[in-house]
């Protein structure tokens, strides 16, 4: 019985956990060449050992990726190429949410560094092999926490250092800038078979927010509220549809959510074309600047 992702390669960010790994079951389930990044290579180890046995599939990789750390991303694309002449499918699903303001390796806030920065790089890395493989896909798990930032992103001052730090508000604008990327990147794409989708997994009980990276009330409110959330698997669904249906396969650049698989129609906001050429002119003058 043959599977939706037979024959082609699939890579998940933040795959050891959450809906990460439940997208990975089910990646693994429909045949994919499965590449399952994970910071930690215990962790990511346990995890690609857990997808095998339980899909049957032996085709699963783990690939050690730090996303606070532009090395270990450039390090990780150059083993994708290495490893595989095919990318069919880049799903940009790691997150995270902080009490506190954290910098990543190279001196940038983490929510923006993690969220946004790392995936910019590593997608913009990946891009030569995802379009010699076309028909493929990007797809960014972003979140509706993007109505925090409903003022815009502060452009000026995305690495926090000018403001009082909010975790809410970074996790905000971080999820803003995912929706912003997948805009300008579609367009970017427009020809090459390439299609790229931002989504809103839901409200989802995972790991998310538990594993060292929030404190107090945030923390608190996880736990507390976590059993009366959805699973993981309800996340992963929406990440599964845009990764292998049709449906998604003929347009780009949309904005999907988890309790309808369905498009939906995005704030005003956050469809401001000049804000979002203006954080991928910015991005890319951060990488740049690192490399210089």
């Amino acid at each position: 019985m043959s599977g939706l992702l037979d024959g082609k390669v699939v890579l998940i960010t933040g795959a050891n956990s959450g809906i990460g790994l439940a997208t990975a079951h089910m990646a693994a389930a429909e045949g994919a060449t499965l590449l399952m990044a994970a910071r930690s290579v215990e962790k990511g180890q346990a995890a690609v050992e857990a997808v095998k046995e339980k899909s049957g599939n032996g085709n699963v990789e783990l690939l050690q990726l730090d996303l606070a750390s532009f090395a270990s991303i450039r390090k990780a694309a150059t083993e994708v190429m290495e490893r595989h002449d095919r990318l069919e499918v880049l799903i940009n699903n790691a997150g995270l949410i902080l009490t506190e303001r954290r910098t990543t390796e190279e001196g940038f806030e983490q929510t923006f560094g993690i969220n946004h920065l790392g995936h910019f790089l590593l997608t913009n890395l990946l891009l030569d092999r995802l379009k010699a493989s076309a028909p493929s896909r990007v797809i960014n798990v972003a979140s509706e926490a993007y109505l925090i930032a409903k003022d815009g992103l502060e452009l000026d001052d995305l690495n926090w250092e000018s403001r009082k730090f909010s975790g809410f508000r970074a996790y905000g604008e971080s999820k803003l800038a995912n929706i912003f990327f997948t805009r300008v990147l579609a367009k970017r794409l427009e020809g090459t078979g390439v299609v790229t989708h931002a989504l809103h997994p839901g409200t989802i009980r995972s790991g998310f927010g538990k594993d060292g990276d929030t404190r107090g009330p945030y923390r608190v409110l996880s736990w507390l509220f976590g059993p009366f959330l959805k699973g993981p698997k309800a996340g992963a669904k929406v990440a599964m549809h845009c990764a292998t249906s049709e449906e998604a396969g003929q347009t780009s650049g949309a904005y999907w959510v988890s309790s309808k698989n369905k498009t939906e129609k995005l704030k005003d906001y956050a469809k401001d074309e000049e804000a979002a050429e203006r954080l991928w002119q910015l991005s890319e003058e951060f990488v740049a600047r690192v490399n210089a």
